[in-house]
């Protein structure tokens, strides 16, 4: 007996009612960008290890999927080397090509290939899917996909701006309440500077970004253990904990950080951008959060996290600028900002909340049942018309009992059944039955068109 087929951990089969809800997202998510003028770009799935290595730090090296090379890959390779099982270095004589790990790092070699044709600033977009060698969990996989825009070779702040406008405009079609939390890398090198710490930074804020899952007390306690002093955590005490209206926020940081120039220059960047997006008049909230991080060896301005509001669930879209995206591969000066939708989050929370219209999962809306050969034919005429008006619509390839066709239309949720025998054929019209009420109506093509599309 042949072994059970199985797929490798960390990734999924999608059927056709999960496939139908993840195009509703990509679309939706997809139609937006175009509104506001992104232009979709493709990259290999697989990129040089060369162009890959080095970016995502050596936990993120180590993440790299690798693709071993076709061919005599022993070529080239001592016996010496064979024999000292010294992973990492056979790996790069193996294999000269991985996965991609983002789309990040694919863009930025892309538009330093393409810097000749691109025309700046440059709005792309890119809805693909990333491959990391990680441990498969609950809500982690190994295959997933990124929904990423960016726009590179501008410094204004409007592309923040537009940015959040899209964040609004997506999860508003969603149905999806949202808090949009944004920060500033600027004003939390200020933070770090006043507190006397600017060393500490990154020690910083990668504690604080763990507040609301660990805990004030924890967070401090991490704060002692990377050897931050016991006076500049009771410093950061009451900028951790700030509170009140985004304006209240902003003045209070405007005297906290009046002496260091870097965060209040982070402080008038967000004052623009909340002043700006209040004036647009969001759908939902936007909210200054000081113990918003996002991987700050990263980011060098603004920064978004978005939360779901009626759901337990990690960040939903993040994003935010970057000073130099293609410096790594030699074109340096190039500023960027982006955002990226989390495609399986999304997912997860409209099945949650019960979201998906029903137009969106539904396939087939009308199904012409198989009597014959003669009845096929004529029905093959008028289906003819019901797809030309836009119908999904389908005939039972064979001349099966009654009960087994009626049967597959209520396993696929077809709405209606076209119905041709005799009777129907000699006055050139279909039985039409609604599977929801069990109507039924005789109808000519048109009126059965109209029917449905109703």
């Amino acid at each position: 007996m042949a072994a059970k087929p199985s797929i490798p951990k960390g990734t999924r089969d999608f059927s056709p009612i999960e496939m139908a809800k993840r195009n509703y997202i990509f679309n939706t998510i997809r139609d937006v960008y175009h509104l506001y003028g992104f232009q979709q770009i493709e990259t290999p799935s697989m990129e040089m290890l060369s162009t890959l290595m080095g970016k995502y730090g050596d936990e993120g090296d180590k993440l790299l999927f690798k693709i071993q090379n076709s061919g005599d890959y022993f070529s080239g390779i001592t016996d010496e080397e064979l024999l000292s099982r010294n992973a990492a270095k056979l790996a790069s004589k193996f294999c000269e090509k991985g996965l991609r790990y983002d789309l990040t790092v694919p863009f930025a070699r892309y538009v330093v290939m393409h810097r000749d044709e691109i025309t700046f600033p440059f709005k792309r977009y890119q809805i693909q899917p990333v491959w990391r060698a990680d441990r498969p969990q609950k809500g982690r996989y190994r295959e997933f996909y990124q929904c990423d825009a960016d726009v590179v070779g501008s410094d204004s702040l409007l592309n923040e701006v537009e940015l959040m406008q899209i964040v609004d405009t997506v999860f508003s079609r969603f149905n999806i309440r949202v808090c949009i939390k944004i920060n500033n890398r600027k004003i939390l090198s200020g933070i770090a500077e006043i507190i006397g710490e600017s060393d500490k930074i990154v020690d910083i804020t990668v504690a604080i970004d763990k507040l609301d899952k660990i805990g004030l007390d924890n967070v401090n306690a991490e704060l002692k253990d990377k050897g931050i002093s016991d006076e500049a955590i009771a410093k950061l005490q009451p900028i951790i904990l700030l509170s009140g209206t985004n304006a209240e926020k902003l003045a209070t940081l405007k005297n906290v950080l009046s002496a260091s120039e870097v965060g209040l220059k982070g402080v008038e960047e967000s004052e623009f951008i909340l002043n700006t997006l209040e004036a647009m008049g969001l759908k939902n909230e936007i909210e200054l959060d000081l113990t918003l991080a996002r991987g700050l060896n990263y980011y060098t301005g603004a920064i978004f996290e978005v939360k779901a509001l009626d759901v337990q669930i990690g960040s939903i879209t993040g994003g935010g600028r970057y000073d130099n995206l293609t410096g790594v591969f030699g074109m340096a000066g190039v500023s960027g900002v982006g955002i990226s939708f989390g495609a399986d989050r999304i997912f997860d929370v409209l099945n949650q909340l019960d979201l998906y219209p029903k137009e969106a999962v539904n396939g087939t809306e009308l199904l012409f049942i198989n009597f014959g050969e003669k009845e096929a034919a004529f029905s093959m005429g008028i289906l003819a018309k019901v797809r030309a008006a836009g119908i999904r619509a389908e005939i039972f390839p064979d001349a099966a009992k009654m009960k087994k066709q009626m049967s597959y239309a209520n396993a696929k949720n077809i709405p209606f059944v076209a119905i041709v025998g005799e009777n129907e054929m000699n006055e050139g019209k279909v039985m039409l039955k609604n599977m929801e009420t069990g109507e039924q109506n005789l109808v000519s093509a048109e009126e059965l068109i109209a029917a449905v599309k109703k």
